[in-house]
């Protein structure tokens, strides 16, 4: 079938709409068609090289390109391929940019967010053909960056077809990644002093997760004023527009202790950033970093002497430690009861011609998180 979708040709380029054939699904595949797509940062990774492995002199060994963007979205379910038992036609459905196969050993232990499949994201067959015949990936194997997509069943979870679409296209992505780096991954406990550094749409959701667990204070961190503000009506109990700002704050607040978590939900971790993040941990506390970075970023700087003797722990973290057939529902379940905010998180709405509008404005800090309408 035809359909319309935003294709990276090479990297440092725009976004391309352009009509491209969409293949039917195969077995244990399903056709979507996408109401809503979120505008994350992880996609813009793909678009400015950060995921491509390049030579002494800059050219590019190896990319992911050309690919179609986006792994956050929601839609509805319009034909399924042979064997496939988990949705049906007319199912609302949330992407989940981690497959969950619910058979391989880390699903088996409960933790789906690092299922086997996930190896797919960057390389899942071609399901698109462009114009010139050229076969084009899809990010995470979903490509929600069009108007439909045909996606392996594992990759989709149904949700109550009563919940807003632009709502459940957000919590596929940015918001059970952010909530989880704080309920399931940052180890927050009650009464604990929480740091978030970078509040966009995965870190905003983090604010949202250190409130839920507990924490008494929490100090949103960002050079936005817009962004500090809104943070401060999802949780935020202080805020700072840097760093530097952020840790005599800490120190006060925790009374020379430390916070017991930070959080990094930055755009780009780049590695200035990692030491004076790990200075804010108190002794026995946790930094959670839940950002991309360069793909060939190899080296960080960090305090080894108090990393050991004030036993502090770094955690690395794939989709808020979330397994999403639970906790994708779940969320919405709290959204519904008014304990999450999902509806706000919006801030501006794009046509699908409009997408290298919605990341210009992202990157200018117009956005807590834009969303493409089809």
């Amino acid at each position: 079938m035809k359909t319309r979708a935003a294709i990276c040709w090479e990297e440092n380029t725009d976004w391309s709409v352009e009509e491209v054939e969409l293949r039917d699904p195969g077995p244990g595949e399903v056709l979507v068609k996408l109401a809503f797509a979120g505008l994350c940062h992880s996609d813009e990774h793909i678009r400015l090289g950060d995921l491509s492995v390049p030579d002494e002199d800059g050219n590019i060994l190896a990319g992911p390109c050309p690919m179609v963007g986006g792994h956050e979205g929601a839609g509805v379910v319009e034909a399924i391929g042979e064997g496939v038992t988990k949705v049906a036609v007319g199912d609302h459905v949330s992407a989940s940019f981690i497959p969950a196969c619910g058979t391989c050993p880390p699903c088996n232990a409960g933790r789906s967010n690092l299922c086997d499949r996930g190896a797919e994201t960057m390389s899942a067959e071609p399901r698109i053909t462009a114009a010139d015949g050229t076969e084009v990936k899809s990010m995470a194997g979903l490509g929600t960056f069009a108007e439909h997509m045909v996606v392996d069943q594992d990759s989709l979870v149904k949700v109550g077809d009563w919940y807003p679409l632009d709502a459940v296209a957000l919590v596929s992505c940015g918001v059970a990644t952010g909530y989880g780096s704080a309920v399931n991954v940052g180890d927050i406990r009650p009464g604990d002093t929480v740091v978030i550094v970078g509040c966009g749409g995965i870190g905003m959701n983090a604010v949202q997760g250190a409130r839920a667990a507990g924490a008494a204070q929490i100090i949103a961190v960002d050079p936005v004023e817009m962004k500090r503000e809104f943070a401060q009506t999802v949780g935020a109990t202080h805020t700072a527009a840097s760093i530097e700002e952020a840790t005599p704050m800490v120190t006060d607040l925790s009374w020379g202790r430390g916070a017991n978590t930070v959080i990094l939900t930055v755009g780009d971790a780049t590695s200035d950033l990692f030491a004076p993040s790990m200075a804010m941990v108190g002794k026995g506390g946790t930094m959670v970093l839940t950002s991309l970075s360069h793909i060939m970023q190899n080296e960080i700087s960090l305090n080894t002497f108090d990393l050991a003797m004030s036993q502090k722990t770094l955690k690395g973290n794939v989709f808020g430690g979330c397994n999403p057939r639970n906790d994708i529902p779940a969320i919405l379940k709290q959204y519904e009861a008014g304990q999450v905010r999902l509806d706000e998180l919006i801030t501006n709405r794009y046509t699908l011609d409009q997408i290298n509008e919605g990341y210009a404005d992202m990157h200018a800090g117009k956005n807590v998180r834009g969303v493409i309408v089809f």
